[in-house]
């Protein structure tokens, strides 16, 4: 049988600068959409929310012949009160999914802004 694994972060872009810096903060419960096309051509559609840390998983076991091709990861929704909007560039990632079993794809963060940049940014 052949695992693979997706995960991959959201977090709050707090100053909106496009940067991750240390006044920016992880989103928990921010739930993401993973979507995955099968090698035999089945679509598999799988929801992930973000733990504690901001980072989401996604994971499967299943025969080779079946193993992802490829996936299509995009953010739905965050839950945090002050941090919904979501950033340039942070509506989805697709991706080939090459790896190895065991092995897993990180997806770059998806990024959430503040509707109001807040002063000492």
């Amino acid at each position: 049988s052949w695992t693979g694994e997706i995960h991959g972060r959201v977090v709050c872009d707090v100053c909106g600068d496009s940067s991750i810096g240390p006044e920016d903060h992880v989103l928990q419960g921010a739930e993401v959409a993973v979507l995955c096309i099968t090698k035999s051509g089945e679509v598999l559609n799988y929801q992930a929310f973000t733990n504690s840390n901001g980072i989401y998983t996604v994971a499967e076991t299943m025969p080779e012949s079946e193993r992802w091709d490829a996936c299509l990861a995009r953010p739905i929704s965050s839950f945090h009160s002050h941090c919904t909007h979501l950033g340039d560039g942070s509506f989805g990632v697709k991706f080939s999914y090459n790896h190895p079993s065991g092995y897993s794809h990180t997806v770059r963060p998806f990024v959430y802004r503040q509707a109001v940049v807040p002063a000492y940014c």
